[in-house]
C-alpha cells in the first residue's frame, strides 16, 4: 500500500516513556513512511483535549515509575469515556506495562490499598510486596498463530485476566503476567496490553505491521495489504534473542 494516512496518538510521552518505549513510536512512524503512508504523531500530554484523542487512528502508551503513573491515571480518568469508546469501537492500540495495568479494573498495592483503574479491560493487578522479587529479564511469548514475540520485562505487579480478554501469548521464557499461569499480556478488540519493554516493536516487525494494518483497515473500512519491507536486520536481532534464550 502506498496511499492513505494515519494519525498516531502518543499518550503521555513526557511521563510514560521510562524504558525506551519511544522506540515503538519511531518504528511505527518509519514503517509507514517507508511505504509512502503519511503519518502524523500527536503528543497527548497531561491536560490534553479529549477531542485530540478522538482524531487518532492508532494509540500508544508506554510505562513509567509509580510517581509518574499516579499523575497520569488521575488525568486519564477524565478522558476515560472517550478512550473506552475508541477501544470498544476497534481503534487499535499498544499499551505497555503501567499503561497496560491502567486499562484494568484496579491495582492493589503492597499495603492492601486498592486503586481504581479505567475498567476497560477485564483484568486486575496486585503488587505482592515484600518477599516477592520483581519480574525482570529477557522474555519470549508464542502467539496463537505460532509467531514468537521477544521482549524485556521489568515489573513488580502481577496481572490476572478475566473472561472477556485473551492473553497476548503463552510464555516460552520469562514471567509474563504473573509468573504462574504462563500468560503474557492481554488482547481486547484491536488493543494490546503487554509487559514487554525494550522497546518491543523494533525486534518484532510483524507485530508493528499488524498494528499499522489494523489502523488502516479500521480507518478505510477495507482490507489492506501492506507492501513488504526488508526486515533482515530486525529479524537478525529477533533471532539473536531467541538463540540467547535457548528456545
Amino acid at each position: 500500500m502506498k496511499t492513505g494516512n494515519l494519525i498516531i496518538g502518543w499518550l503521555y510521552p513526557e511521563l510514560m516513556s521510562t524504558y525506551g518505549d519511544r522506540g515503538n513510536i519511531l518504528v511505527l512512524k518509519k514503517r509507514c513512511q517507508w511505504r509512502g503512508i503519511k503519518v502524523k504523531i500527536i503528543k497527548l500530554d497531561t491536560g490534553f483535549d479529549k477531542k485530540q484523542l478522538s482524531m487518532c487512528n492508532l494509540l500508544f502508551m508506554g510505562g513509567a515509575q509509580d510517581k509518574q503513573q499516579q499523575i497520569v491515571v488521575s488525568d486519564l480518568m477524565e478522558k476515560r469515556t472517550e478512550l473506552k469508546r475508541m477501544i470498544e469501537n476497534g481503534i487499535p492500540g499498544l499499551y505497555i506495562c503501567g499503561a497496560y495495568q491502567f486499562l484494568g479494573k484496579y491495582y492493589k498495592d503492597a499495603d492492601g490499598t486498592t486503586i481504581a483503574s479505567l475498567g476497560i479491560f477485564d483484568l486486575f493487578t496486585v503488587n505482592p510486596g515484600r518477599g516477592f522479587s520483581r519480574q525482570i529479564g529477557a522474555s519470549a511469548v508464542q502467539l496463537p498463530n505460532k509467531q514468537i514475540i521477544v521482549g524485556f520485562e521489568n515489573h513488580g505487579g502481577r496481572t490476572y485476566l478475566g473472561k472477556t480478554v485473551k492473553p497476548f501469548g503463552k510464555i516460552l521464557k520469562g514471567f509474563g503476567n504473573n509468573g504462574a499461569d504462563q500468560t503474557e499480556g492481554a488482547v481486547y478488540k484491536n488493543s494490546f496490553g503487554t509487559y514487554f519493554h525494550g522497546p518491543v516493536l523494533p525486534k518484532n516487525p510483524g507485530f508493528a505491521d499488524l498494528l499499522i494494518k489494523l489502523a488502516l483497515e479500521k480507518k478505510y473500512d477495507s482490507p489492506i495489504n501492506l507492501s513488504p519491507l526488508d526486515d533482515s536486520l530486525e529479524l537478525q536481532a529477533h533471532t539473536a534473542i531467541i538463540n540467547t534464550l535457548k528456545i
